[in-house]
């Protein structure tokens, strides 16, 4: 699986959901921040399906992360396959990024706060 595809869903409680299936690289990444770059509003992204990931793509979560922030939204990642989340901790921006086990359990935060 070379490509990825994005499917763009709208959240119970407001804000978006971003299912990727495929990798996120450097050669999959430009449709991803178009994406990202569409609206400002509450994001979750789901990782399930996301085979590896590249630095590349950790830059575009990273400014996905730094978006949702700067705009005072919630970013979260759920469902991230061992792979990327060795990535994630490698870099040490598991620690940063707010990640959660499923969906179920980043929308029972969100509707915490």
């Amino acid at each position: 699986m070379s490509e990825l595809e994005i499917q763009v869903g709208e959240r119970p409680g407001g804000g978006r959901l971003l299912t990727l299936r495929g990798p996120l690289t450097l050669n999959t990444l430009f449709e991803f921040m178009a994406v990202l770059r569409q609206d400002h509003t509450d994001l979750i992204i789901d990782l399930s399906a996301v085979p590896f990931m590249d630095s590349a793509g950790l830059g575009a979560i990273l400014g996905g992360f730094a978006s949702c922030q700067r705009n005072g939204h919630r970013f979260a990642l759920v469902n991230t396959p061992q792979r990327v989340m060795t990535l994630l901790q490698v870099s040490r921006v598991d620690t940063l990024l707010p990640l959660f086990a499923s969906l179920e359990a980043a929308e029972a935060q969100a509707a915490a706060q």
